[in-house]
């Protein structure tokens, strides 16, 4: 029988499908809450546990995937609680019987706090919620971490942005393009990160991510592109034909109101853009009245762009803005090599000591964005357990390693509330305040299906 990838009893860790028996006798029910334990950034935006909820948990477990786990479980050394799950597909039709709730995707959450909780609604199946941690956590950390990466970047473009330009609303959302799509695992990692970086931006070739806001969030259309030139394009002219090469992208592409991405380092960049963009060329970059992008891909990120700028203001003049800073006539630079979280204030705060307005200059991001930097422990996500009921009783559960404080479990069932206008975790009993955490997911319903656009409007910078 071939492996299933998308049977739910096996997505999950080895060590799991031996706890059903594990639990102290009488349990009935087991609460579970997901929190980013600190890490990277002091915040946290909440995206992907909704892909999770419509791609796997709203579709019920069959024979065959009981028997699938069954076969595999039993061969890998481990026992595997049949019964359990074959009563879920009799008194259930095949439905896991959980509640989970969550915030509202995109809402922006200070580290420390809940933002998920998982509980079982069967009292026979007290040893689901934990089962079901490998699946649950993994959609929530991935696609959180890298929103917020993302969202981290806007913050600082946006600074910029709003010292240096007479229109940051206007160019806010095309400042950060993801190239992100081969530089990841798979194509579910380009697909949750690719529309992780869709929250805050609306600049991507990652077309998985794309369809994932489409198929998952109902945006029919997320994230837009322009046509550019790779490498290969440029120097299968060979170096004699470079000009050649650059000149067929102007005539193929521009066009007054368009914009066309040139890579122009596959020789010599300074070459290319002092004497081919600023002069063989000129004319034709201006006559044909597309906005042309030039695009820097080796050397030191941190100044190269700057300085072709520079040289491109020199070329093709510019307009002071009301903010006094230089706005490029007709060009246009993207720097898409060495773009990470770091590197992008270094550039932003050359380009401002140069009087250049960010106008002049977009980013593209791959690997920092979706892979690089992008870990679980990025903002130490984890999920565990806070409390069990027993024979009827609620009682808290934790964790308290001497060895690590970091790793303090919370106590109880919990609540996420507004107190003092600032979002805090609470216990989900005796507290005046609406929790924040709302039903999405019981018994194989969901319960909440959240547009691409409450999930912009929630994790808006301002």
């Amino acid at each position: 029988m071939s492996f299933e990838m998308k049977n739910i009893i096996l997505t999950t860790d080895s060590y799991k499908p031996s706890h059903f028996c594990q639990m102290v006798p009488g349990t009935e029910y087991v609460y579970s809450y997901i929190e980013p334990r600190g890490g990277k950034w002091d915040e946290v935006v909440f995206f992907g546990l909704q892909i999770l909820l419509k791609d796997l948990l709203t579709k019920p477990i069959t024979q065959t995937m009981i028997d699938e786990a069954d076969d595999f479980l039993k061969a890998h050394g481990l026992p595997f609680h049949r019964e359990g799950w074959e009563y879920i597909l009799r008194q259930h039709n095949g439905y896991l019987p959980i509640l989970i709730k969550a915030v509202p995707e995109g809402t922006v959450v200070p580290n420390h706090n809940i933002l998920v909780s998982v509980v079982n609604t069967d009292p026979k199946c007290f040893w689901l919620t934990s089962y079901l941690e490998t699946a649950i956590l993994r959609a929530v950390w991935y696609g959180s971490t890298v929103a917020t990466n993302s969202r981290e970047c806007k913050k600082v473009i946006w600074k910029y942005l709003t010292e240096t330009s007479d229109d940051p609303d206007g160019q806010i959302a095309f400042k950060l393009h993801d190239f992100g799509a081969r530089g990841v695992s798979s194509a579910e990692s380009a697909a949750i990160g690719g529309a992780a970086h869709l929250v805050n931006f609306m600049g991507s070739d990652t077309i998985e991510g794309i369809l994932a806001a489409r198929r998952y969030y109902g945006e029919q259309m997320a994230g837009f592109s322009i046509p550019a030139a790779e490498h290969s394009t440029i120097t299968s002219w060979g170096r004699a034909g470079e000009v050649e090469a650059y000149r067929n992208m102007i005539r193929q592409f521009s066009k007054p109101g368009s914009l066309y991405a040139v890579v122009s380092d596959s020789y010599d960049l300074w070459n290319a853009v002092e004497n081919i963009w600023g002069g063989e060329l000129r004319e034709e970059v201006i006559k044909n009245g597309g906005t042309l992008v030039v695009r820097p891909d080796s050397g030191d990120p941190t100044t190269v762009p700057v300085k072709t700028a520079e040289i491109l203001a020199e070329k093709f003049g510019y307009t002071v803005n009301s903010k006094g800073y230089k706005v490029l006539n007709h060009v246009r630079v993207i720097q898409g090599d060495g773009i990470n979280y770091d590197t992008l204030e270094v550039i932003c705060e050359n380009m401002k000591r140069a009087g250049l307005s960010l106008d002049n200059i977009a980013f593209g991001m791959g690997g920092g964005l979706l892979q690089g930097g992008v870990h679980r422990d990025t903002l130490k996500f984890a999920m565990k357990c806070s409390a069990i009921c027993v024979n009827g009783e609620w009682r808290d559960v934790y964790k308290d390693p001497v060895t690590d404080p970091g790793k303090r479990s919370k106590r109880g069932r919990l609540a996420l509330v507004h107190r003092d206008g600032i979002l805090t975790t609470v216990r989900a009993q005796g507290h005046a305040w609406e929790d924040v955490l709302v039903p999405v997911f019981r018994n194989g319903e969901l319960l909440r299906d959240w547009t691409f656009k409450e999930v912009r409007q929630n994790a808006a910078i301002r």
